[in-house]
């Protein structure tokens, strides 16, 4: 009966992948407009495919050496034989997420300006129809990777020797739970390599084309314009694509992981493994639904903008919360429904933590209207505002998750067993993670708005046209800043489940952890990883400003060498700054990746198991705080910026406006490369301590 509801994983993954067929061909369909608004996607096109390709090149070298590596710590009994193979499958899915979502919306932001020239709702459809077919392929991607090494796993250690002091189950979900590692390794790579590149692009244009040159954002003229365009792809589309497949993966092994545990001893593995994996198809068709109530009329405000994309991921919400409890119901009865609230307390966190990214970030609150009014007092005091609000923004999502953290562990059990309350946790995360479909399709859609706003401004459309795309764009900054507080928000939750499914693998190979404050080694630990955030910040930070800093001097040197490109005479040169950037993210975004991989090994050889696991909670609770803030501090000043240029407090050109865009030159690296980038930074570290485990514990130094 049980197995029966396991095969819902493979079926929503057929699903998800068909609608988002269906959505990509319906899309395809639409015109891409005039043979200039062709010309221009086409040159994004190429930009973000020839990034793309170099990038994967550079990441596949890493993935051959780890892979090695890996193979050679299974031959020497410190892995199970499947776990190289997992790391791979895990990274190749996770790139190929980015690479589809990244494909459609460049294929999609010239139909979504040539779709407004007819109707604001026109252009929504077309923009986060893209995005859906991003979140859809994220979903059915990883279920169908969660479906095919759950099926050959369980027939393999059903005919062959289990590892020793595992059953069956356990067997299998400490195997998939090291394909995540592969997952957030490309992951981090898409991301950190992604976000230098559309932030250094994005703030040398600015920097020079508005402020110096005093010309619109997306202006032809600016040298740096096609570079910003393909960093909103390779950055913001395809590294969310691939970070997100993996804390969507990682949260349902993880949380599948603790099940054995957890129900192990009660004869309910089996249920306990089946509840994410069904939920998250269940959570498919409530996202495919949800995508319905994505509708909005012509002239509507943000706040009627707003509304629109909240009908789709609350009628998704609820649907998957009347359905989470008959799947919990069926597996493990009403004497464990505790479980369902475990969910619900997720579900309701999801939710309470994206309200008040939107209170924070978007321009229809108080706290974005303020900053925007201290742009008349100049730059320094919209920077202070900004970083005001975002540690101001940082109470509610930590209140939230610390009440969920708390509820879905005692809710699931706790009291009676510690285990039972982890899984509770893990399951939270899930809840929160289910609608992903149809959440990550109203963060998705953003970037695609962007695009055709610079695709009208670079081909001259009428004004009602920039207008419209305008109106998405500014929506796409709330919602994007909601994506990322929902990403780090059940990021936090799952790496609290990998935090325990680190201690599991301990015992499991015979050792043991002393938690205890009083211990050193734990203190070092907590020390060491509170740390590791903030210098993976510095780090991606320092990588934008030396990478911006090329683009500065290039568009410099072109407004002065070209003649008659102010004019408009002459055309600059695309290409250079483009192969400036992909340059210069590739080069720095080894440094911080590697990071998170050795950081952990190197302090569990030093330190042992116990400063490991003081580690990765530091490292949760610093990363969890810090990513918050940068997001909603960048998602401030860009909204900022957009509320100046709406004509308030002097409009475009004004020295408010020249002030507001300094702030969110500031803000670009805050919520597009540093920030974003940490949610996977403290999971990665929790996959790596995981596999590393057993080599850690027979080469620590003190043990």
């Amino acid at each position: 009966m049980q197995l029966d509801l396991l095969i819902l994983a493979p079926l929503g993954s057929i699903l998800a992948l068909g609608f988002a067929a269906y959505l990509a061909i319906k899309i395809f369909k639409k015109s891409e407009g005039t043979d200039d608004m062709v010309r221009i996607a086409d040159a994004v096109r190429e930009g973000a495919r020839a990034y793309l390709k170099r990038q994967y090149m550079g990441v596949a070298i890493f993935f051959a050496i780890m892979f090695v590596v890996l193979m050679g710590l299974s031959f020497m009994g410190h892995l199970p034989i499947f776990v190289p193979f997992a790391f791979l499958t895990g990274g190749f899915f996770s790139g190929l997420s980015g690479y589809i979502g990244m494909t459609m919306a460049t294929n999609s932001s010239a139909r979504t300006t040539n779709a407004a020239k007819s109707t604001l709702n026109a252009a929504l459809n077309v923009a986060f129809s893209s995005g859906a077919v991003m979140g859809l392929v994220v979903v059915g991607l990883g279920l169908l990777d969660l479906s095919v090494w759950y099926y050959f796993l369980n027939w393999y250690y059903t005919t062959h020797p289990l590892p020793h002091g595992m059953d069956k189950l356990g067997a299998v979900t400490s195997t998939m739970l090291c394909f995540g590692m592969g997952a957030s390794s490309q992951a981090l790579f898409a991301r950190v390599g992604g976000g230098i590149f559309t932030k250094a692009a994005d703030v040398g244009a600015d920097l020079v084309g508005k402020i110096e040159a005093g010309i619109p954002e997306d202006d032809p003229r600016n040298p740096a314009v096609i570079a910003d365009n393909v960093g909103d792809n390779v950055g913001d589309v395809a590294g969310m694509g691939a970070d997100l497949y993996e804390s969507y993966v990682g949260s349902i092994v993880a949380t599948s992981a603790l099940g054995v545990a957890a129900f192990g001893r009660l004869g309910l593995s089996l249920q306990s493994v089946t509840i994410p994996m069904t939920m998250a198809a269940v959570g498919v068709l409530s996202s495919i639904i949800g995508t319905f109530f994505v509708k909005t009329k012509e002239k509507a405000e943000q706040a009627a903008l707003l509304a629109a994309l909240r009908r789709g991921v609350f009628s998704s919400s609820i649907l998957v919360a009347i359905l989470s409890f008959f799947i919990i119901k069926f597996n493990l009865g009403m004497q464990y429904i505790g479980v369902y609230w475990s969910v619900l307390a997720g579900l309701i966190a999801g939710v309470v933590i994206g309200l008040s990214t939107e209170f924070f970030t978007s321009s229809t609150y108080k706290p974005t209207q303020g900053v925007a009014h201290q742009s008349l007092t100049g730059p320094a005091t919209v920077i202070i505002g900004g970083i005001a609000v975002g540690m101001m923004s940082t109470s509610v999502p930590v209140i939230v998750v610390a009440i969920a953290i708390m509820a879905s562990y005692y809710l699931a059990g706790g009291a009676a067993s510690p285990d039972m309350g982890l899984y509770g946790v893990a399951i939270s995360a899930v809840g929160m993670l289910s609608t992903l479909g149809i959440t990550l399709a109203t963060d998705a859609y953003g970037p695609v708005a962007d695009n055709a706003g610079g695709n009208a401004e670079m081909t001259h459309q009428p004004k009602e046209v920039r207008q419209r795309t305008d109106a998405l764009d500014a929506l796409g900054n709330t919602t994007a800043a909601t994506g990322k507080g929902f990403a780090i928000g059940s990021a936090a939750l799952t790496a609290l489940a990998l935090i325990a499914a680190y201690r599991d693998q301990i015992h499991i190979l015979g050792g043991q952890i002393n938690l205890s404050l009083m211990n050193p080694k734990v203190l070092i630990g907590l020390f060491v990883g509170g740390m590791l955030p903030f210098l993976f910040c510095a780090m991606t930070m320092r990588a934008v400003g030396r990478a911006a800093g090329g683009i500065v001097v290039e568009v410099r040197r072109q407004f002065k060498e070209i003649a008659g490109l102010m004019e408009g005479r002459a055309k600059p040169d695309y290409a250079r700054c483009v192969k400036i950037v992909t340059a210069a993210a590739q080069r720095e975004m080894v440094l911080p990746a590697l990071m998170a991989i050795i950081a952990p090994i190197l302090l569990g050889i030093l330190a042992g198991v116990d400063s490991v696991t003081g580690m990765l909670t530091g490292a949760v609770v610093s990363g969890f705080v810090l990513a918050i803030m940068m997001a909603n501090a960048g998602g401030t000043w860009d909204n900022a910026k957009k509320f100046v240029e709406d004509g308030n407090y002097g409009g475009k050109g004004s020295a408010a406006h020249k002030a507001a865009v300094v702030g969110d030159t500031v803000g670009d690296p805050f919520k597009d490369t540093s920030g974003p980038s940490l949610n996977i930074l403290i999971k990665l570290m929790s996959m790596v301590s995981i596999v590393f485990a057993s080599f850690i514990m027979a080469n620590a130094l003190m043990k």
